[in-house]
């Protein structure tokens, strides 16, 4: 039995609709970096982008569990002395909502350039209005599980 390996032009690539109000941030990440990747397909392969498109409205309605709203911080370093820079995920959130998520999925997501091609596929958007009614994505319903769809 031989295996079968996805070639670039027979993916077919789908558009899913999050609603991220209500749901915890690593589940939503963790399922969502699976989705972009193509892990949720039988066709799954390494070197080949399978994955699908996400579109996820509502980030700044997202839940973060436990104290981590204060706790948690994002840490940079400019290179230079005195470069620190650390901000709580509350300040964050009043800032820049988007970042938030996006921050989770990078982190899940291989760095490498075929990582960065399938991280372009992610969508965030704050509030329930989006551009991509065009392309009918389907609802995506996160299960606490970890299985979607």
């Amino acid at each position: 039995m031989k295996t079968y390996l996805a070639k670039k032009h027979e993916v077919k690539q789908s558009w899913w609709l999050l609603n991220a109000e209500g749901q915890v941030l690593g589940r939503v990440a963790s399922q969502v970096a699976a989705i972009l990747r193509g892990k949720t397909k039988p066709e799954f392969t390494l070197n080949v982008d399978t994955g699908d498109f996400v579109v996820v409205v509502n980030v700044e309605k997202i839940k973060i569990s436990g104290k981590k709203e204060n706790k948690k911080l994002y840490i940079r370093h400019s290179g230079i002395p005195g470069g620190f820079k650390s901000v709580s995920v509350e300040k964050m959130r009043q800032k820049n909502p988007i970042k938030i998520l996006k921050n989770a999925v990078r982190g899940m997501i291989p760095h490498t350039t075929l990582g960065e091609k399938q991280f372009k596929k992610l969508k965030l958007y704050v509030g329930q209005a989006h551009p991509h009614k065009a392309q009918n994505p389907k609802e995506l319903k996160l299960t606490s599980a970890g299985s979607s769809r």
